[in-house]
């Protein structure tokens, strides 16, 4: 297990939210454990539960990332985990280019925890080698404030699809 540091963008810092960490656990066949844990936990405003499913625009409000990228490549997925335990998947030609569902046969599990969340997340459908990675956060806290977090932020306004926000490796899933 790999455990990662968010920051906060500089344009957009929180109030009251101290932090926020992930650990990454990269399991056989493609299954990666992700825990977005939250310090201030309690100054978040969190999205009410609701039934699994896949939903769009959910950074809008508290949303935790996984962005996927191969090292030569300029298509890249994007992985969206709420606390309400809904989830969306896109896949993108290039720099914010031809957004489409990603197509997934294996729905993310999403547990909500009292100060963030739990995502077991297969990507054993996606192509194999070593991918780039970003993880991000967007945690909007009571009173409407919203920080964006990122294990590293490009230049300008907070932009997670930046090639610069692909600050770490996940190694090569196992081929089954």
């Amino acid at each position: 297990m790999t455990r990662y540091s968010l920051t906060p963008h500089p344009d957009h810092p929180p109030l009251a939210v101290r932090g926020v960490t992930v650990d990454v656990l990269a399991r056989g066949g493609g299954d990666v454990v992700l825990s977005y844990t939250v310090d201030g936990a309690e100054a978040v405003s969190w999205p009410e539960r609701t039934s699994p499913a896949r939903a769009d625009e959910l950074w809008r409000t508290t949303c935790f990332e996984l962005f996927l990228m191969f090292d030569d490549e300029e298509h890249y997925v994007e992985f969206n985990f709420s606390p309400s335990t809904q989830w969306a998947a896109y896949a993108f030609d290039g720099y914010r280019d031809g957004m489409a569902d990603l197509s997934r046969d294996i729905v993310p599990h999403v547990e909500r925890l009292a100060d963030g969340v739990e995502v077991d997340c297969d990507l054993g459908g996606l192509p194999h080698g070593e991918l780039l990675i970003s993880l991000t956060a967007v945690i909007e806290e009571t009173g409407g404030r919203r920080s964006f977090w990122a294990l590293q932020h490009s230049p300008g306004a907070p932009d997670f699809h930046h090639r610069d926000c692909f600050a770490a490796r996940l190694p090569a899933p196992a081929r089954p």
